[in-house]
């Protein structure tokens, strides 16, 4: 029985991650993801009390992978540019595999101004900048980057450009490859800011 709530309450997940990609999260609702799981609003309501808990459990699957990620690029104990590298072309081949993932992203500044989501929409888009900061700082510290530069400008144009690459990508029908585009931009960043 267990096994089964479990899989319902991440089939619920995955079917609200689809409706926000196809409909925007405007077009998010419990009738239409009650509807495609092909159960009653009732039904939904005892895996999530409310819409707000089902957000939250998206965000925490959302940001799952980064975790994930972060913890990768930690232990594969490269140089600093090279992580990132690394971290941006995990991330971005994550989401060209699970395209729909990237509606999530795009629609934390709307769920921000949801009093019960903001806190964590808040912390999953500090800790990426942090993550991406830090190893900023850890290649300036080895001379790799210039130091001239401050690390959050740096790091905001990483995490930036990412994002703008990701909605040109999404808004154009993903007509080209998000991995080449990112990955291209990134280097092409670090490069300038290389010693």
């Amino acid at each position: 029985m267990k096994n089964d709530i479990l899989h319902r309450k991440d089939r619920l997940i995955i079917t609200a991650i689809e409706i926000i990609d196809e409909l925007g999260i405007q077009g998010l609702s419990t009738r239409e993801i009650a509807k495609r799981q092909d159960v009653s609003e009732a039904t939904l309501f005892r895996h999530y009390k409310s819409k707000n808990e089902l957000l939250i459990a998206v965000l925490n699957y959302f940001s799952q992978f980064d975790e994930d990620i972060f913890l990768s690029t930690k232990l594969k104990n490269i140089k600093p540019v090279e992580a990132v590298i690394f971290l941006i072309s995990s991330s971005v081949e994550y989401y060209e595999n699970y395209p729909a993932i990237t509606s999530i992203m795009q629609a934390l500044d709307v769920l921000s101004y949801e009093t019960e989501l903001n806190e964590k929409v808040k912390a999953i888009i500090n800790h990426r900048f942090q993550v991406v900061k830090s190893l900023v700082e850890d290649g300036q510290k080895s001379g790799d980057l210039r130091s001239d530069v401050d690390s959050d400008s740096i790091a905001e144009l990483i995490c930036g450009s990412c994002r703008e690459i990701c909605l040109l990508w999404r808004i154009n029908g993903r007509n080209f490859s998000l991995k080449d585009k990112t990955l291209s931009t990134i280097r092409t960043l670090m490069a300038s800011l290389s010693i």
